[in-house]
């Protein structure tokens, strides 16, 4: 997962293009390893060395201590962070996530727009490089933040704290969160958000709840997206929503096209219900 596609490397990270310090976390199944002996390494795990003797004698007894840990228990504690601040805040928390090109930007900018009389939503916008999301969002009168996170493909719970710092939340009621496109990654990366929302454009195929089923499994929401093409793409409605509901039975679907309006409402009230819920106090 992470390991073989960059995001164990430390990233250039940086929001509205100034670089910060975050080094992102690694994901579950890392181990780190202690050893009190001196060899050399052919693998690609980090490793604490505590040397007595500098060079060992030959007959020296040499002891080997692995010790494994959730690699994500640092990310999951600045989450529950992040979720504790927001709930202070009277602010719910909407993390957005889909591939490269299944609309994501398109879904937040009509949502925000449109509800904008309603509802005052502010959004942190996530890609590997350049800040067109977020100037196009801005464009709109739509408060937004860029994080440009380098080789790392997910956005993680201190980078979504950096940014947020750079947002007027009291003047917000929602905050929205566009995670990096990838469907693999950004799946087990909690940010503190109240709701997942997973994009699936009928570009993409009927069957990729079942190529990607952490990400659909862990959705509260599924937004079938670009429903104004469907026809022209041959795109198998039925087979898709029994995929997703195979993978995810518990979630809520939506089917829109962000582009023409088509099945929006629905998913405003949806939105419009579980803000007002959440500011009652019910989950």
């Amino acid at each position: 997962m992470c390991k073989d596609c960059g995001c164990g490397l430390p990233g250039d990270v940086a929001i509205d293009g100034v670089p910060v310090g975050s080094e992102p976390s690694h994901p579950e199944g890392l181990k780190t390893h202690s050893h009190d002996h001196d060899h050399t390494h052919g693998h690609d795990h980090a490793h604490g060395h505590d040397h007595e003797h500098p060079h060992p004698h030959p007959h020296e007894h040499h002891r080997t201590v692995t010790v494994e840990q959730g690699i994500l228990d640092k990310n999951d504690r600045l989450a529950e962070r992040n979720r504790g601040y927001f709930k202070a805040k009277g602010l719910y928390v909407l993390n957005v996530l889909a591939s490269p090109g299944a609309g994501k930007t398109a879904f937040i900018e009509r949502t925000a727009a449109d509800l904008g009389q309603r509802v005052r939503i502010g959004v942190i916008v996530g890609d590997l490089a350049t800040e067109n999301d977020a100037v196009r969002l801005r464009g709109r009168g739509i408060p937004a933040i860029q994080i440009t996170t380098g080789s790392v493909c997910h956005l993680d719970a201190e980078m979504v704290s950096r940014a947020m710092e750079r947002l007027d939340l009291n003047a917000l009621q929602v905050l929205v969160i566009e995670n990096v496109g990838n469907l693999v990654c950004p799946a087990v990366y909690d940010l503190g958000e109240n709701t997942r929302a997973v994009l699936l454009s009928v570009t993409e195929g009927e069957d990729k709840p079942l190529k990607y089923p952490v990400m659909f499994r862990s959705a509260q929401v599924v937004v079938i997206n670009k429903m104004d093409i469907a026809g022209a793409v041959e795109f198998d409605r039925e087979t898709a929503l029994r995929n997703v509901r195979r993978v995810a039975p518990e979630a809520t679907i939506f089917e829109v096209s962000a582009k023409t309006g088509q099945g929006m409402d629905a998913w405003y009230q949806y939105l419009e219900e579980t803000i007002r819920g959440h500011a009652a106090g019910v989950e």
